[in-house]
């Protein structure tokens, strides 16, 4: 019985592991793929290059955001802060308006989990921290519904 419990395991951990790479795949091959991720992109070079356009034209209004900011100093994290589409966009007009905050070398590397006809779910790993949204499409406009973030510790 043992030996069965084992094989089984690995059966499927051999094929979720199939299906994992095949979703992979499709994700990168779905027709939408370029617009989710250029909605992402939008976004971390509206706040890179303090281009509150690209942050406008990314995001829906009724945008939901919530995070989890490490401050060193209490060495903890600051929980739930929300901010609203309106604070975004007035953050990305001012976070990086002196090129102080990012490099040449900074992250933004995007990853997208999940395409479908009207949802979307992405991955963003940049200066500030990782980042996980939501997007939807609507009027055949990919937008960016809810964050999820938190800052990096290491």
């Amino acid at each position: 019985m043992k030996q069965f419990a084992l094989l089984l395991s690995l059966t499927l951990l051999c094929f979720s592991s199939t299906i994992s790479a095949q979703n992979h795949t499709d994700v990168e091959q779905h027709k939408d793929y370029q617009a989710v991720h250029t909605a992402v992109l939008d976004y971390v070079e509206g706040l890179y290059l303090a281009d509150s356009t690209r942050i406008m034209q990314s995001v829906h209004p009724e945008l939901r955001k919530r995070g989890y900011w490490f401050h060193p100093r209490e060495n903890g994290f600051r929980d739930n802060l929300d901010m609203t589409y309106q604070q975004l966009v007035d953050l990305s007009k001012t976070w990086n308006s002196k090129g102080d905050k990012v490099t040449k070398d900074s992250p933004k590397l995007i990853e997208i989990y999940d395409i479908n006809s009207k949802t979307a779910s992405a991955k963003l790993t940049a200066e500030w921290g990782i980042d996980y949204f939501h997007l939807a499409k609507l009027d055949e406009k990919w937008y960016i519904m809810n964050v999820l973030w938190q800052s990096i510790t290491d």
